[in-house]
C-alpha cells in the first residue's frame, strides 16, 4: 500500500527551475535572483520575463515584452458585456475566473486541445502568455467600474503595468509613489514555487487544456482563504479589532481557542516571510510621504505583528505576504474583497512560467490514492433494504 500524506505535504510533484524557497533562512529566489534584490531595482514587466524565459533580459528584450503587453491591453467589448450581466454581489475572484475562462471563447486558444505540436511551439506559448497578463490587471480595474454602474475606463499604453492599472482604477494621472509601491507589490506576489494555485496550472496544463482554462483553474484555487483570499482576512481582521488596545486580548482569545490568526505563519518559512519587511517598508515609505501619519489600520497591525511575535516566534510563526499587502491595498483605497484578484494579476507571471515549464516535458497527472472503503458487498434488491 502507497503511503498517504495529506495534502501531498513533502511530496516533490514536479522539477522546476523557476523559483527556490529556504524555509529555514527565509529566503525566496526567483531564477536564483533575491527576491530582495529585484524588488528594489526591477520591475513587473522585467521579472515576468525573467521567470519565463529564465534570464534577466537586455533592454531591446524588455522593450519588445513592454510593448507586447501594452497593444495587448484592450479587450473586446463582449467581455465587457460579458461583466455587466454578471451579479455586483458576487466575489471579485469569481468574476476574474469567469472572464478569463470566457477569454478563450473570444480569443481562440485551443490548439493544445487539439494538437499537441502546438504546444511545444515556444513562440505560441509566448503570444498567449503576453495575451493573458496584458488582459488579467484590464479585466479586475474595469469590474471596479462596472459593479459600481459605470462603464470602464479603457486602458492606455503610454504607462507601465503597474501606472495603467491606477490609472484604469482612478482614472487619474498614477501617483508615482503608489506606482511604485503597486510595482514591488506585483513583483513579490509574482511566484512562489509550487504552491496549491500553481499545482492546479500543472494539472490542467498536463491535459493540454487551454491556457485560459489553466488560469482559470488556478484562479480558483487562489481564491480560497487559505491561499490568496487570507490578505482580506487579514484586514477583516484588523478592522475587527478596532484600536491597538484591544489586541492582545484578541489574540489570546483567537490562541485559546485554536483559532486562525490571520498573516501569521506560512507553511514553507520558519522565520519571517521575506516578502513581508519589503512590504512593510513600502508602508513606512508612503506613511512619510503622507507626512508621518499612520493609519489607524497600520498602526493595529504593527502591534498585531508585535504580540503574535512575542507569543508565536518560538514555534517559527511570524508575519507572512499577507499581512501587510492587505494593510498596503486598503491604503491605497482598493476595496477588501478585490485584494485577491490583484494576488491573481501578479501571479498570472509564474503561472505562465510553470505553464510553459510543464509543456516542455509534459506528462498528464494521475496520482493514486489509498482506498478506505468497503469491499465485496452484494447488492441488495431495493424491496429488501
Amino acid at each position: 500500500m502507497s503511503e498517504y500524506l495529506p495534502g501531498l505535504a513533502g511530496v516533490p510533484a514536479t522539477k522546476s527551475n523557476i523559483s527556490a524557497i529556504d524555509g529555514e533562512k527565509g529566503l525566496l529566489a526567483y531564477r536564483g535572483y533575491p527576491l530582495e534584490e529585484l524588488a528594489a531595482n526591477s520591475s513587473f514587466e522585467e521579472v515576468t520575463l525573467l521567470l519565463l524565459d529564465g534570464e534577466l533580459p537586455t533592454a531591446n528584450e524588455l522593450k519588445d515584452f513592454d510593448e507586447q503587453l501594452r497593444s495587448n491591453r484592450a479587450v473586446k467589448y463582449n467581455i465587457r458585456e460579458l461583466m455587466k450581466s454578471l451579479p455586483i454581489t458576487g466575489h471579485p475572484m469569481e468574476m476574474l475566473q469567469t472572464a478569463v475562462a470566457s477569454l478563450g471563447m473570444f480569443y481562440p486558444a485551443s490548439e493544445c486541445l487539439t494538437d499537441g505540436a502546438s504546444c511545444e511551439d515556444l513562440q505560441y506559448v509566448h503570444n498567449m502568455t503576453v495575451k493573458i497578463i496584458a488582459r488579467m490587471a484590464t479585466i479586475v480595474a474595469m469590474w471596479k467600474h462596472i459593479r459600481n454602474g459605470y462603464d470602464p475606463i479603457p486602458p492606455r499604453d503610454d504607462l507601465t503595468y503597474a501606472e495603467n492599472f491606477l490609472y484604469m482604477w482612478t482614472g487619474k494621472e498614477p501617483d508615482p509613489l503608489l506606482a511604485r509601491i503597486l510595482d514591488v507589490c506585483l513583483i513579490l506576489h509574482a511566484e512562489h514555487t509550487i504552491n496549491a494555485s500553481t499545482f492546479a496550472v500543472l494539472v490542467t496544463a498536463s491535459t493540454l487544456a487551454s491556457p485560459y482554462s489553466v488560469i482559470a483553474s488556478a484562479i480558483g484555487t487562489l481564491s480560497g482563504p487559505l491561499h490568496g483570499g487570507a490578505n482580506q482576512k487579514v484586514v477583516e481582521m484588523l478592522h475587527e479589532i478596532g484600536e491597538p488596545e484591544n489586541v492582545e486580548a484578541y489574540i489570546d482569545a483567537r490562541l485559546a481557542n485554536k483559532e486562525v490568526i490571520w498573516g501569521m505563519g506560512h507553511r514553507e518559512y520558519k522565520t519571517k516571510d521575506p516578502r513581508a519587511p519589503i512590504l512593510q517598508s513600502l508602508m513606512m515609505d508612503l506613511m512619510e510621504a503622507r507626512g508621518g501619519k499612520m493609519s489607524k489600520l497600520f498602526e493595529v497591525a504593527q502591534v498585531v505583528e508585535e504580540v503574535c511575535e512575542d507569543r508565536l516566534a518560538n514555534k517559527g510563526v511570524y508575519a507572512n505576504v499577507d499581512f501587510y499587502s492587505g494593510v498596503l491595498y486598503s491604503e491605497m483605497g482598493i476595496p477588501t474583497d478585490q485584494f485577491t484578484t490583484i494576488f491573481a494579476v501578479a501571479r498570472s507571471a509564474g503561472w505562465l512560467a510553470h505553464w510553459r515549464e510543464q509543456l516542455s516535458d509534459n506528462r498528464i497527472f494521475r496520482p493514486t490514492q489509498v482506498y478506505t472503503g468497503e469491499s465485496n458487498r452484494s447488492y441488495i434488491p431495493i424491496d429488501k433494504r
